[in-house]
């Protein structure tokens, strides 16, 4: 981790610490002496989401949605559980 930034130095100096780091490249945060956070450049944070990053404007909700099932039962299915488990 040689390109490092406290959260002290974070809250003295504010985003020029940030964009200070930023330019030696992926920039480690460290809070009480342990690591605590990565920041990355915008371009190479769509470089490592492989073009997946979320949409501008797009909402949890709406990303979730847009997401492709990967369960097995159908929503009957589910339903028909949920209402076993709820009916106690």
């Amino acid at each position: 981790m040689n390109n490092t930034v406290t959260v002290a130095e974070i809250k003295r100096r504010g985003m020029a610490a940030i964009e200070e780091g930023l330019r030696r490249g992926p920039l480690h945060i460290v809070k009480r002496n342990k690591p605590a956070a990565v920041v990355l450049s915008e371009d190479e944070y769509l470089r490592l989401a492989n073009g997946k990053a979320a949409q501008p404007g797009l909402t949890a909700v709406q990303w979730l949605l847009a997401q492709p099932a990967t369960g097995k039962r159908s929503k009957a299915e589910i339903d028909a559980s949920l209402d076993a488990e709820r009916a106690w």
